[in-house]
């Protein structure tokens, strides 16, 4: 089913009330948006769903099973994460940090096999880091980093994608390039939820968004009833611009 389902989920940020518990589906064919200030709780949302920490109340779900009810490797098969955040925690090659994404798939003691590594180079070549991929991780520049750990999730082909800020340190080709790989796994079937701190490339990619306040409030639904001008002025405490650029809305701020 490839279904992430949320359930009058109250996460935990420190110092915050409860706010709205949140009761959503992010169903395959999805591509879901999070936006918000910084604080509002959107790295903490996505840890949340992907069970690295506990909420106040509430739930979550994959294909109708509680997520707290399995077991690690049964998560991994099914929910990739791309985080905000990475750590060199070994040396290790683009390559051998790619085929990590495989090891969900193998057994304690298994070796990465041929189809692997073919799944690993293709997914190398997709983020157009494969001509890196004898280098050691910590030579990378903050984009190819990011491109990486991506391409590390691809490898891993789960059928959920949860994407923490997933275009950070990328230049504008790459921003697209990426944006459009993560509509492409909705398109197959997949199910995908990214925070984004960049209101334009949300209201171009996604078709449905979540808007999470600093106070704990929020609202969802589809995109088109969530990129209003008011709502999203409330949201950033700045005033806005919009237009119209090849079917999708575009947002300025005003001085």
């Amino acid at each position: 089913m490839n279904r992430l389902e949320i359930r009058e989920l109250v996460i935990d940020v420190p110092g915050r009330r409860d706010g709205r518990a949140l009761t959503l589906s992010v169903e395959p064919g999805q591509v879901w948006g999070v936006l918000g200030p910084n604080g509002a709780g959107k790295t903490t949302l996505l840890h949340t769903l992907a069970g690295l920490r506990g909420p106040r109340a509430g739930q979550v779900l994959i294909d109708g099973r509680p997520l707290a009810a399995l077991g690690r490797r049964q998560v991994a098969r099914k929910l990739g994460l791309v985080f905000q955040d990475r750590h060199d925690g070994f040396p290790a090659t683009v390559r051998e940090t790619a085929l990590i994404g495989r090891h969900p798939w193998l057994s304690a003691w298994q070796m990465e096999g041929g189809e692997d590594l073919r799944l690993a180079e293709a997914a190398l070549e997709r983020l157009d880091v494969d001509h890196l991929a004898e280098r050691l991780v910590s030579t990378l520049s903050g984009g190819e980093r990011q491109r990486l750990a991506i391409a590390t999730v691809l490898t891993q082909a789960p059928q959920i994608w949860l994407a923490d800020e997933p275009t950070n340190h990328l230049d504008l080709h790459h921003q697209s390039a990426v944006m459009a790989l993560l509509a492409e796994q909705a398109a197959e079937g997949r199910a995908v939820m990214m925070c984004l701190h960049d209101l334009n490339l949300a209201a171009r990619w996604c078709d449905h968004l979540l808007l999470l306040y600093p106070d704990g409030e929020a609202c969802w639904g589809p995109a088109r009833d969530m990129l209003v001008p008011a709502a999203l002025e409330r949201l950033y405490g700045q005033r806005l611009a919009t237009a119209e650029i090849d079917g999708a809305p575009v947002f300025v701020p005003v001085r």
